[in-house]
């Protein structure tokens, strides 16, 4: 197991890349994603963002990088599907998931806490391992920086019913987050080149994450097919 030191070092600085396919995607396998990570490592990814505990193992197979790791199930007709409940933080923390993200959004979730109330139980059963917070606002990343997450990440702006208008990637956002928050910012979100990339570096986040970008062949053919039509 790495130390906390020596994950937040692996991937200061660096891009984390996202390897996720959901089951209605043409690449969901979690073979594939082994793949997938084994080929961003060999491109200079200096960690894994990936979905499920079947992912994150075969993952772990190919490549010996910081994973960021999330369980995406979604609850019924509740909007928060990403590492929702304590069932899915305790089955990550089984793993060993170096990193463990979760929805922090004041939106309610399935089991009817929120992270204000969550939060603090999950930090009690689990004291060394490191969360990262998905936030949509920048009160939710102040809030989420004051419940003691680790990290704080612009993962939902654009995504929630009430930052659906904002510009992605959310610049704006994570300036804010960096001159105002203290607690380390892993920039992610609508990343599509990096020139953009690039821009978000400039802000001095801790780390990004790029996933669809490089990692969904689906959506990177529908925008060069749609530049033709």
């Amino acid at each position: 197991m790495r130390s906390r030191e020596e994950i937040m070092e692996a991937i200061r600085g660096k891009v984390v890349v996202s390897c996720q396919a959901l089951p209605d995607e043409p690449l969901h396998s979690s073979y594939i994603m082994g793949r997938m990570a084994y080929a961003v490592s060999l491109a200079g990814a200096q960690g894994i963002r990936a979905n499920s505990v079947e992912d994150i193992q075969e993952i772990k197979k190919t490549v010996d990088l910081p994973i960021i790791g999330i369980i995406k199930k979604v609850y019924g007709d509740n909007p928060v599907f990403i590492t929702p409940t304590m069932a899915e933080i305790d089955a990550l923390a089984q793993e060993g998931v170096d990193i463990i993200a979760l929805d922090a959004t004041k939106r309610v979730r399935p089991d009817g806490t929120t992270i204000e109330t969550l939060f603090p139980e999950v930090r009690a059963k689990y004291p060394q391992q490191l969360f990262m917070a998905d936030c949509s606002t920048f009160e939710e990343a102040k809030t989420a920086a004051e419940l003691g997450f680790d990290f704080v990440g612009t993962t939902l702006a654009g995504y929630t019913a009430y930052t659906q208008d904002r510009p992605l990637p959310d610049l704006a956002l994570m300036q804010e987050i960096v001159e105002k928050i203290s607690t380390p910012l892993i920039a992610e979100g609508g990343i599509s080149t990096p020139e953009e990339l690039r821009e978000v570096m400039k802000l001095g986040v801790f780390s990004a994450v790029v996933g669809s970008a490089i990692t969904r062949p689906l959506e990177i053919a529908k925008r060069f097919i749609a530049a033709v039509q």
